[in-house]
């Protein structure tokens, strides 16, 4: 599929309903949003606008992507699950994210950011995944975390321990998130977990569009 058609199809699937007044054309809200998340720092992003005559602050940019609130659809059938867990640097805050990659497409499926890293937020993490997609069949590919592979016997999952492979998929993507939060500090300047949450999953839905 041409990158251009899939560009055009992430910007589709972005709802503004949560703007209620903003002299900002719609149309150019939903490209700020696709060309930040896509890859593009808050500065060009509102550099790319200026073009259009148009002059915003990168916190307002920052806010549009943040009520945007986007995320991966949900419903997806898996063969495969990657799974782990990672160290990211937030401002000045280290935190631990999770994330759940199906490494025949490449596409997340579920991430979520924890202050810390135990076997009752792996299990819970596992928990929202089985929630949003169908991954009781699936396999489960875990490297060498004691509490993703004691999730996924709680749970009853199939996994088995892999370090490259087909693991490959979710190390990719922690290698793009790892470069996107220090290339782009000012996104996660004093944020809230909330807030910097809702920005991996809104990468997240970005990620699945491009890739």
């Amino acid at each position: 599929m041409p990158e251009n058609t899939r560009l055009n199809g992430n910007i589709d699937q972005i709802d503004l309903e949560f703007v209620e007044r903003e002299a900002t054309p719609r149309l150019l809200m939903k490209l700020s949003i696709q060309l930040h998340l896509a890859g593009l720092s808050l500065s060009n992003t509102v550099s790319i606008l200026e073009i259009f005559g148009v002059e915003r602050a990168r916190s307002t940019v920052h806010n549009w992507v943040h009520k945007a609130d986007l995320q991966p659809e949900s419903g997806r059938c898996p063969d495969h699950v990657a799974v782990d867990e990672t160290v990211i640097q937030l401002d000045d805050e280290q935190y631990w994210l999770y994330a759940a990659v199906d490494p025949e497409t490449n596409e997340l499926l579920h991430t979520k950011l924890e202050p810390t890293t135990t076997k009752v937020l792996a299990y819970s993490f596992l928990t929202e995944l089985s929630e949003k997609h169908d991954v009781s069949d699936a396999v489960f590919l875990v490297d060498g975390s004691h509490s993703l592979q004691d999730a996924c016997q709680r749970h009853g999952f199939d996994f088995r321990y892999e370090k490259h492979g087909n693991r490959n998929a979710v190390e990719r993507v922690f290698r793009e998130i790892k470069r996107r939060t220090l290339c782009f500090s000012n996104c996660f300047s004093n944020a809230e977990t909330e807030t910097a949450d809702n920005w991996l999953r809104s990468f997240s839905f970005a990620w699945n569009q491009l890739i």
